[in-house]
């Protein structure tokens, strides 16, 4: 378990056939095998419960961490070994489902990327021989803005304006549908409000991690938005362009305290540009595996609730074992 940083996270070391090391930043915790199961014990600090418990030890620093002696102290709910077996056992079930249901949302990105590869070639080697063009000559792209300083003054913040940021953009999974902080009137008018179906590109941090908005939308200048020419391409085409540059990108981003490109660079990225009815012919398809992507992901948050609700009557006794 980490006791430094992100506190109470958990992982059960698979048997490697040698010894191993732990970094400082961590605790080994070996339970008496005559009164506690390991399985149980893993949940346990995974469930609402446990973490409340890690976090009541916590102590409230600029990095977080708590000591060996204050989690020998905690008071642990523990039935008898047989119960916390089937507990345990009840929740690898629930969890193993949960991850196959992540593992057929997966493939679906997988899909995207060889249907793409199907009809276009490796886009970073041209192997289908398209036109090429400068990727600043198919479109708009533009800075986001964010003019006042500090960014996260309060005058700028809780109005009725989205404010996306890189990691919005990073987490989206193709399509931003959601947002955390929003701009006052102050905060748009040194700002700039975006329309629905801007291609966001993150420039910061995360570099070349995409996601078209759902909804107009403010973001800073470390994500570029982009508005294609619609007679030479659309956006689900470059989204999908920009995937398979992303390693590239990132790698040749300057190392500093925050990696970092360009809008320059943008701009001036060779990318292939093959007929626009072959584009929009890929839109279709693209639409077509995100609406089955969009239901697996709702129905996996079903399953994260259903698994969360399971994890938290089992360590309340709630449970109940034949």
């Amino acid at each position: 378990m980490s006791n430094v940083g992100n506190t109470g996270s958990v992982f059960i070391v698979p048997d490697l056939g040698q010894p191993l090391t732990l970094g400082p930043n961590a605790i080994l915790i070996r339970g008496n095998k005559e009164i506690v199961d390991t399985k149980y014990l893993y949940y346990y600090f995974k469930s609402h419960e446990g973490i409340n418990q890690i976090e009541s030890i916590s102590s409230a620093t600029a990095q977080k961490k708590f000591n060996k002696t204050s989690f020998r102290n905690l008071q642990i709910p523990l039935p008898s070994l047989d119960t916390q077996k089937k507990i345990a056992d009840a929740l690898d079930k629930a969890d193993e489902i949960r991850r196959k249901r992540q593992e057929a949302i997966d493939k679906l990105d997988e899909l995207v990327q060889s249907v793409f590869l199907d009809m276009f070639g490796d886009p970073v080697k041209n192997e289908k021989n398209w036109k090429l063009k400068k990727f600043g000559e198919i479109g708009t792209l533009e800075r986001g803005k964010s003019k006042h300083r500090p960014r996260n003054d309060e005058i700028l913040l809780g109005g009725k304006y989205p404010l996306i940021q890189t990691g919005d953009v990073a987490n989206s999974g193709g399509y931003i549908t959601e947002y955390t902080q929003t701009y006052s009137e102050i905060g748009l008018k040194q700002s700039k409000l975006w329309d629905s179906g801007t291609l966001c590109i993150t420039i910061a941090a995360n570099i070349a991690k995409t996601g078209i908005l759902t909804f107009d939308a403010c973001f800073p200048d470390s994500v570029v938005g982009f508005k294609p020419d619609e007679k030479q391409t659309n956006t689900e085409f470059i989204q999908v362009w920009l995937s398979f540059l992303q390693k590239i990108l990132e790698e040749s981003a300057p190392e500093s305290a925050q990696k970092n490109i360009n809008l320059s660079i943008l701009r001036d990225l060779d990318m292939i540009v093959p007929p626009i009815d072959k584009q929009n012919q890929f839109r279709s398809i693209y639409n077509m595996i995100f609406k089955e992507q969009d239901i697996m992901n709702n129905s996996d948050n079903d399953k994260n609730n259903l698994f969360n609700s399971l994890m938290q009557k089992a360590f309340m006794g709630e449970l109940e074992f034949k």
